[in-house]
C-alpha cells in the first residue's frame, strides 16, 4: 500500500501507536484538511500505521462523502448496526463510541494516538474497553503550515475581499464629519457597529465572512482587541483589524490598519512611525532559515532603540504581544512568530503585527500578511498604510 498523501506514519511510530484517531465537525480544521469533508455532526477520521485512510460517516452522509471527500475508504456508523445499538444501550454517545470501538479493533489498532483536544468522554469509554489512548501534539499542524499553491490562490482571494473591506471601512472614516469631536456621516453618529457592518457586508459580497470584526477607537485601542461600538472620535487613533475567511474554501486572513480622521497629536505620529519601522524591519527578514524568535526580538529592539517599552523586558504597556501568527485554516496557526524557536519555512503563511499600546495616549497596530518563499517573501497585503485620513 502506498503512503497516503498526509502520510503520518513516522509520528505514530515515535508516539508507539497503531492509529491516529480523531472525531471532529465542521469546526474541526484538521479533519477538514487531510479529509476535504465538512458536516455539522460529528464524524471520524482514522488513519493506521500500515497508510490505510478510513472516514466513518453517518449513513445519510454516504453519498455527498463520496463526492466531496478525498478519502476512499468510507465507513458508516449502520455499518456497525448503530441504531440497534442506541436501542441497547438506550446512550446515542455509547452507542457512537461503540461503533467507533468495532472500527478500531477491526483494524488491530489496540495501541490509538489521539489529538491533544480529544474528547474526554471517548477517551475513557476506549480506555474502559481495553485500549490504550495516547495524546499527541497534531502531526497534521506542522503539514498545514507549509501552503500549498492551491491554498495560496484560496487565501488571495479572501485577502482580495478583505481589502475590499478595509477600503469601504477607511473611506468611510475618511469622508466623515466632525462635530464637537465626534465623527458624523450623512448626519448621523459614526459609530464602530456602523464601520463593522460596512465591512461586513462588503466580505459578504465576495463570498466571504468575519466571525470577529475589531474596530476600536480611543481608549478603547490601548487593549490590542478592544472594541468600540459606539461613537467613533476624531483626532483619536482607530484600529481596524479584519480576519475574515472565504465561506467556501474556508481560509482565513489577517491585516491591521489604524487611522485617524482629524489632527494627530505628536506622541501619537511618532507612535505610528515606530510602528511602521518595526514591521518594515520584521518584514526584510523574513526568508526561510530565519527563526521566528530573531524576528521578533528585531522588532523589540526597534522599539526599544525609540524609547518603547517591550513586554520582553516585563513592561504591561508598549509592545505587549507577539510579532505575529501562521495563519490558514484557522487565525492562528504554525509557526508562531514570537519567542518561540520556530524556523521559518518556503510555504510558511504569517502576519507580521507589531503595535504599541499606552494608556495615556492610545494604541497603534499595523498588520500584513506574507507568504514565506525560496529566496524572502511575497508581501499579499497590498493596501496602503496612511495614519491621517
Amino acid at each position: 500500500m502506498t503512503e497516503p498523501e498526509f502520510s503520518i506514519k513516522k509520528n505514530l511510530e515515535e508516539a508507539g501507536t497503531d492509529a491516529y484517531l480523531m472525531i471532529g465537525n465542521i469546526h474541526n480544521s484538521d479533519i477538514y484538511y487531510v479529509t476535504h469533508f465538512l458536516s455539522s455532526d460529528e464524524f471520524v477520521y482514522l488513519q493506521t500505521i500500515a497508510g490505510e485512510e478510513i472516514l466513518l460517516i453517518s449513513e445519510m452522509e454516504k453519498g455527498r462523502a463520496k463526492i466531496e471527500s478525498r478519502i476512499s475508504i468510507i465507513i458508516t456508523t449502520q455499518d456497525f448496526d448503530y441504531r440497534e445499538k442506541i436501542k441497547e444501550k438506550k446512550d446515542m454517545y455509547i452507542a457512537y463510541a461503540a461503533c467507533i470501538s468495532e472500527l478500531l479493533l477491526g483494524k488491530g489498532a489496540k495501541k490509538v494516538a489521539v489529538p491533544y483536544d480529544f474528547p474526554i468522554f471517548y477517551s475513557n469509554y476506549f480506555e474502559k474497553s481495553g485500549f490504550s489512548i495516547v495524546p499527541v501534539k497534531s502531526p497534521f499542524r506542522k503539514i498545514r503550515s507549509l501552503k500549498k499553491p492551491e491554498e495560496i490562490e484560496s487565501i488571495k482571494y479572501a485577502q482580495m475581499a478583505g481589502e475590499k473591506a478595509m477600503k469601504a471601512a477607511t473611506f468611510l472614516i475618511a469622508k466623515a464629519e466632525e462635530r464637537k469631536g465626534n465623527l458624523y456621516h450623512e448626519g448621523q453618529l459614526l459609530t464602530g457597529a456602523k464601520v463593522k457592518a460596512v465591512i461586513d457586508h462588503t466580505l459578504l459580497d465576495f463570498g466571504c465572512e468575519a466571525e470577529e470584526i475589531i474596530v476600536s477607537c480611543g481608549r478603547d485601542t490601548v487593549n490590542p482587541h478592544g472594541t468600540t461600538d459606539g461613537p467613533l472620535l476624531a483626532n483619536a487613533p482607530i484600529i481596524l483589524d479584519i480576519f475574515p475567511r472565504s465561506k467556501r474554501e474556508r481560509y482565513f486572513v489577517d491585516m491591521t490598519r489604524t487611522v485617524l480622521h482629524g489632527e494627530a497629536s505628536k506622541e501619537l505620529k511618532e507612535m505610528y512611525q515606530a510602528v511602521l519601522a518595526a514591521q518594515e524591519k520584521g518584514l526584510e527578514m523574513i526568508k526561510p532559515g530565519v527563526s521566528t524568535a530573531d524576528v521578533h526580538n528585531a522588532v523589540c529592539e526597534i522599539f526599544e532603540k525609540k524609547g518603547y517599552d517591550t513586554y520582553r523586558s516585563g513592561s504591561k504597556v508598549g509592545f505587549i504581544h507577539s510579532t505575529g501568527h501562521g495563519i490558514g485554516l484557522d487565525v492562528h496557526e504554525l509557526p508562531g512568530v514570537g519567542e518561540n524557536m520556530d524556523v521559518l519555512e518556503k510555504g510558511n503563511l504569517i502576519t507580521i503585527e507589531p503595535g504599541l499600546y499606552y494608556p495615556k495616549i492610545g494604541g497603534i497596530r499595523l498588520e500584513d500578511m506574507v507568504l514565506v518563499t525560496e529566496n524572502g517573501c511575497e508581501n499579499l497585503t497590498g493596501l496602503e498604510k496612511r495614519f491621517v485620513l
